[in-house]
């Protein structure tokens, strides 16, 4: 390790980082500011932040580390990240969400809904929600470049776990979300050309596009490390296939990582402000090429270098590359870059991937904050004004505290996990009640908090009780019951909190709806003025 080297390209990254944040800062002057950025960014800014954000470590560190375990089945992935998490997001969820969210006057996505429903209880039980389960999906994030700091250079993981933590909270506390979205943006740059470069030296290495991708599917006998011998009982089928329909490794890969990630996408708080940020539809029309192109290149890097490195590991050592991780799976794409890339790029892609956690994690702390400074504090209070920003910026020192101390925690293979579960509680809350919010004229207040408070209650108990990964390790259920999980036949426990969830969530909220006064016309039509033009 070449620390002088190594020390002049962070410097420089962090000194980078620094100014644009400073500059954020300047710029910052009222709550307006530091909670939507004053509602005129740039389209340019606000795409790769939105990309940024949504792609962290734990996509390319963890779902990196979860491709080489399943295989290209992970692709379709990229499919719904870029046909949901972009096109449907900002043509049928952001225009009418920038507009309708200038109607209210709402700062966060809590205020947003609870605005839309004109109920306090949605905007404090949704900061609620976000405070305390958003502190699982930062931690995830944390841990996956601590992982890599660890793996490639060495340094003590907890060392690299405070620091990492200490240096974002810095300048998302004092910046608001200018300072979260410059920084997004210099950093989604370095992501997008770090994997590119990652890419092609992979297929480089392996002898081509066709040579690599046969000799993956020629692997189909090496079966991953937790299929063991039992490969056709787990499901698995080779590396360039879907595992068997219905069996526990489909389950695994198609309700948690898949679907849960894929949907969850769209209620994700950090996500839908950035809808809130742009002055006009032309911006977010802009956006979608700008943050389509970033999701492809990063999500089908990540997966590709993630499922071929089993490849060289098996060619250069005749192991998987999770055995080479030593069935870490946040270890695998840390352990193929020391193994396979040269010295240089491995300080680079390591600056490309603090610039992914550091984009992600910036903005979950702001949302944190946020939540509960404005959603949860000014709520519960009834009283607005300045002092929501001070307390914010509590809000997010409590947030970093805690998601390090989660990290210190958390088992192995956790990145990829930790995120989907984020991804999939946020789909079972929110996602009926957003889309009800901005398509359903008859949805009343009564309809949504019933979707609001059953969705996220079904998904926390299937997590203490239904998911094995989870009810496992917590040991809720085995006290009480006297077995990991109530219900132990397959595929059971392998199904996603979301896919038992999400369903209830949207009976509860269409019929507690039905069965209770419509809202009034007045207080619709100020909700959906010019709402349905400008879409148009």
């Amino acid at each position: 390790m070449d620390l002088l080297i190594l020390g002049i390209i962070v410097l420089i990254f962090l000194l980078i980082n620094g100014y644009v944040g400073y500059v954020a800062w300047r710029r910052t002057k009222s709550a307006d500011d530091y909670m939507v950025a004053g509602r005129e960014t740039h389209p340019f800014i606000m795409a790769l932040s939105y990309g940024a954000t949504f792609i962290s470590t734990a996509a390319i560190v963890g779902f990196g580390g979860v491709a080489a375990n399943y295989g290209m089945g992970i692709l379709w992935l990229v499919f719904l990240n870029i046909l949901v998490g972009i096109f449907i997001a900002f043509i049928f969820f952001g225009k009418r969400t920038r507009k309708m969210g200038h109607n209210l006057g709402a700062l966060t996505f809590p205020e947003f809904l609870s605005r839309r429903f004109d109920s306090r209880f949605i905007q404090y039980f949704s900061g609620a929600v976000i405070f305390v389960g958003m502190p699982l999906y930062a931690a995830v994030v944390l841990v996956g470049m601590a992982r890599f700091v660890e793996t490639t250079l060495q340094v003590d993981y907890n060392l690299a776990l405070v620091v990492m933590a200490v240096i974002i909270a810095a300048y998302v506390i004092f910046g608001g979300i200018r300072g979260v979205m410059y920084t997004d943006a210099l950093q989604g740059s370095i992501m997008f050309f770090g994997m590119i470069f990652l890419v092609i030296t992979i297929y480089w290495m392996l002898g081509g596009v066709v040579d690599a991708n046969q000799a993956l599917t020629n692997l189909v006998n090496v079966v991953p490390a937790n299929a063991t011998a039992a490969a056709t009982a787990t499901g698995f089928t080779g590396w360039t296939s879907m595992p068997s329909l219905g069996s526990p490794f489909w389950w695994t890969l198609v309700s948690s990582l898949i679907l849960g990630v894929g949907i969850g996408v769209i209620s994700q708080p950090q996500l839908v402000v950035r809808f809130m940020t742009v002055k006009s539809n032309k911006e977010l029309n802009r956006g979608v090429l700008i943050g389509g192109l970033f999701i492809f290149v990063m999500t089908f890097g990540a997966y590709v270098v993630g499922a071929l490195s089993n490849v060289y590991f098996f060619q250069t050592s005749g192991i998987t590359a999770v055995q080479a991780a030593g069935g870490n799976l946040d270890k695998v794409i840390p352990t193929f870059i020391t193994a396979a890339m040269p010295l240089w790029f491995t300080y680079l892609f390591m600056v490309a991937l603090l610039s992914a956690a550091m984009s992600t994690l910036s903005a979950q702390f702001h949302v944190q904050g946020t939540a509960f400074g404005r959603d949860i504090y000014e709520t519960l209070i009834r009283k607005t004004g300045g002092s929501s920003v001070m307390v914010a910026r509590i809000g997010i020192v409590i947030a970093v505290f805690i998601a390090v101390v989660l990290g210190f925690l958390l088992p192995s293979s956790i990145v990829a996990l930790g995120t989907a579960l984020w991804f999939g509680i946020t789909a079972a809350a929110f996602l009926t009640v957003y889309i009800a919010a901005l398509y359903w004229k008859r949805a009343t207040k009564e309809g949504a908090i019933a979707g609001l408070v059953s969705g996220a209650l079904v998904s926390f108990v299937w997590l203490i009780f239904g998911f094995k990964k989870t009810a496992g390790p917590l040991g809720i259920s085995q006290a009480l019951i006297g077995q990991s999980t109530i219900i132990t036949s397959v595929p059971w426990p392998t199904v996603d909190p979301m896919v038992i969830a999400l369903p209830v969530a949207v009976v509860a909220t269409i019929v507690v709806s039905l069965l209770t006064q419509p809202p009034e016309k007045e207080f619709l039509d100020n909700c959906f003025e010019g709402v349905e033009q400008e879409v148009d």
